[in-house]
């Protein structure tokens, strides 16, 4: 069952009066459940097909079906939506809110989404507990470290059973020890029945995905299942 197909997207950008030319035409399909990781170098348009696969950006031809929905051409506010119900996003810099506790920082995307106060405490609650927080749902993120607070990261990111998570070097700020613990994470969601896409540049973070796709001046420049 697709999850995601996108048929000839390019992206654009204009830059005065010159025009870049960033995704070229890019075909790609991936399944419900799929862990796949994003490669390529700086400038190979992983970061713009990340943005378009996450709704933060749209194409500017081709087109993008997104748990069967079109998403290619949709308005900014229904972009915002699907973003809060089928995306879980993890960055790099963790993007906590500071004076905030873990618990309040994972409910936030279920306040967008509508749900009640004591929905949102129950919900963020057993997603913490998850990611192996249980204990710290009071503390703030300057009293949590590096990879307790990616960990928080993760658990907001699966608050709302989003289809997707969608994480950009989610190892990027941890030392090698903590980035094994988060990948081991990504692989317990992943057996969980999530789909996880991972965009990284580095090769022993990409070897946990079980397919890796690599993108070179715009273009998939191979597409391979790994292991």
């Amino acid at each position: 069952m697709s999850l995601i197909n996108i048929t000839n997207i390019k992206r654009d950008f204009v830059l005065g009066n010159e025009i870049i030319h960033v995704l070229k035409g890019i075909d790609l399909t991936i399944n419900k459940g799929e862990y796949v990781a994003l490669m390529g170098p700086s400038g190979s348009g992983k970061s713009t097909l990340m943005n378009l696969l996450g709704c933060l950006d749209t194409p500017t031809s081709g087109q993008y079906i997104l748990n069967g929905k079109d998403v290619s051409q949709m308005s900014d506010d229904n972009l915002a939506e699907i973003r809060n119900k089928e995306i879980g996003f993890v960055f790099q810099t963790f993007n906590l809110l500071p004076r905030t506790t873990a618990l309040n920082n994972v409910a936030l995307p279920m306040i967008y989404a509508g749900y009640s106060k004591s929905e949102r405490s129950a919900r963020a609650e057993e997603v913490l507990t998850q990611v192996g927080l249980k204990d710290r749902m009071d503390h703030e993120p300057n009293q949590l470290s590096g990879g307790q607070r990616q960990r928080v990261a993760v658990a907001r990111a699966l608050v709302n059973r989003p289809s997707i998570i969608l994480a950009d070097e989610p190892t990027g700020n941890l030392d090698s020890k903590t980035s094994v613990e988060i990948m081991n994470l990504f692989n317990e969601i992943h057996a969980n029945g999530n789909t996880v896409i991972l965009v990284t540049h580095e090769e022993d973070i990409a070897a946990y995905a079980h397919r890796i796709i690599r993108l070179r001046d715009g273009l998939v420049e191979s597409d391979k299942p790994n292991k």
